[in-house]
C-alpha cells in the first residue's frame, strides 16, 4: 500500500460531480460553466475540469490565458472562457487554441480584433460591481465597435456577461435590470450574443432572474456554501477537499510549558504536544493561531500557540497521539471533522480563501 503524503489535500472527485449535478438540476439553465481558476479553487484545475465535464458542465472558466492554455495542454478541448488579461498580453496563441476571450473595455477590444485570427469574444459590462467590464457610459461605443469588427470578420461575439455584487436583494435586482439594458443595447447595435450570463453560485441560487442562458459555478461546485446563513449540507452539497498531515513529532511536557513563538499558549497540566507539519508557508492562516480546529484520531483540538511558517502544535493533553497519526484540519463536517468554514471563522475570512491559498508543498491526491 502506497503511504499517504506527509501533507495531503485529498480531493473527492465524486463529490464535485455530485455538486455540479445538484446545482444544475436546481438552476436549470441551458448551459453550465464551472470555474476552475486558481488551480480549481485549490482542488486541481485539470482533474476538476475533466470531472465536471463528465458531470454535465459544458463550459469552463479561468482568469487568464495561461490557465486556459494549461487546460489545452492537458488535452481538455471543451469551451473555455478567460477574462482577466495582462495589459501587455498578446492574444494570438489563445485564439489559435480556441479560447474565448473576455473583453472588458474598448482599447482591449481593438487589440483583440487586430490579433491574428478571428477571436471568439465575450463582452463584459459592469452592471454595478465596480470591477472589470465596460461602464454604462462606454456601452454605445463598445457595442458599436464590436459589431463593426464582427461584420469585418475580425471577431465573433459569442457572449455578453457581467457579475453580481451580492450586496443584497435590491442591489442584485438593480444589476439584473442594468444587464437587461445592456443586452437590449447590444442587440440594437447589431450584435446577437448567444450566451448571456450574470450569476455565479450565490446569484444563481437566490436570484432566479439572474440566471439567463448560463451560470458560472464556482465555490458551490467544490461543495462549499457562498452564504453565511446556509451550510453546504443545507444546499445538498458535499465539501470535496480534505486537508491533512501526518503528525511529525510527539513529546510529553510538564505543566506551564510554553508553546511556539511568544508563548501565547502554555500547558495547563502535563501534556502531550503533537507537531503538525503545515504552516503559513503552506497557506495555513496565521490569524488562526490558538483557534484553528484540528481532528486527530476522532477527537477535535485547536492549534496551540502561533502558526509558524512550516508547522504548528496541537496540545493533546493526556490523549494518546503517535508519530504518523493523521491530523485533519478540514474536510466534510458530515464525517465529524472540522470544515473549511470553521477555519474561515477562526481566521476571520471566507471559505474561498481557505481552500485556494493552499501551497505547493501540499500534495493533491484524488479519489
Amino acid at each position: 500500500m502506497t503511504p499517504r503524503p506527509m501533507r495531503e489535500a485529498r480531493v473527492d472527485l465524486g463529490a464535485i460531480a455530485h455538486n455540479v449535478d445538484t446545482l444544475a438540476r436546481v438552476i436549470g439553465t441551458p448551459h453550465t460553466m464551472v470555474v476552475v481558476k486558481a488551480g480549481g479553487y485549490g482542488h486541481g484545475a485539470v482533474a476538476v475540469a475533466r470531472t465536471v465535464l463528465e458531470a454535465g458542465a459544458d463550459w469552463l472558466g479561468v482568469v487568464d490565458i495561461r490557465e486556459a492554455l494549461e487546460l489545452r495542454a492537458a488535452g481538455v478541448t471543451a469551451p473555455v472562457l478567460a477574462w482577466l488579461h495582462d495589459p501587455a498580453a498578446t492574444f494570438d496563441e489563445a485564439i489559435a487554441a480556441d479560447i474565448d476571450l473576455g473583453v472588458s473595455y474598448p482599447e482591449q477590444l481593438e487589440r483583440v480584433a487586430h490579433a491574428a485570427g478571428a477571436a471568439s469574444v465575450q463582452l463584459k459590462v459592469d452592471t454595478g460591481l465596480g470591477r472589470n467590464g465596460a461602464s454604462d457610459l462606454e456601452w454605445p461605443e463598445f457595442f458599436a465597435a464590436a459589431a463593426a469588427h464582427e461584420r469585418a470578420g475580425r471577431i465573433r461575439v459569442s457572449g455578453l456577461w457581467s457579475h453580481l455584487a451580492n450586496a443584497g436583494a435590491a442591489e442584485d435586482l438593480q444589476q439584473v435590470a442594468a444587464f437587461e439594458t445592456a443586452i437590449a443595447l447590444a442587440r440594437s447595435s447589431g450584435l446577437d450574443p448567444q450566451l448571456l450570463h450574470l450569476a455565479a453560485t450565490a446569484g444563481a441560487l437566490r436570484v432566479p432572474s439572474s440566471r439567463f442562458d448560463l451560470v458560472r459555478l464556482g465555490i458551490g461546485a467544490y461543495g462549499l456554501s457562498p452564504f453565511d446563513d446556509e451550510s453546504s449540507a443545507d444546499l445538498g452539497l458535499r465539501p470535496a477537499l480534505e486537508l491533512s498531515a501526518a503528525v511529525a513529532s510527539v513529546k510529553r511536557v510538564p505543566e506551564g510549558s510554553g508553546v511556539s513563538y511568544g508563548y501565547d499558549h502554555r500547558t495547563r497540566a502535563a501534556s502531550t504536544l503533537a507537531l503538525i507539519p503545515l504552516g503559513y508557508g503552506d497557506g495555513i492562516p496565521r490569524h488562526a493561531s490558538n483557534l484553528g480546529p484540528v481532528s486527530i484520531n476522532g477527537r477535535n483540538y485547536r492549534v496551540a500557540g502561533r502558526v509558524a511558517m512550516d508547522q504548528f502544535v496541537v496540545d493533546a493533553g493526556d490523549d494518546q497521539v503517535a508519530v504518523g497519526d493523521r491530523a485533519i484540519l478540514f474536510g466534510d463536517p458530515a464525517t465529524g471533522v472540522p470544515s473549511a468554514d470553521d477555519w474561515a471563522e477562526a481566521a476571520d475570512t471566507i471559505n474561498y480563501e481557505i481552500v485556494t491559498r493552499l501551497g505547493g508543498r501540499i500534495e493533491r491526491t484524488y479519489r
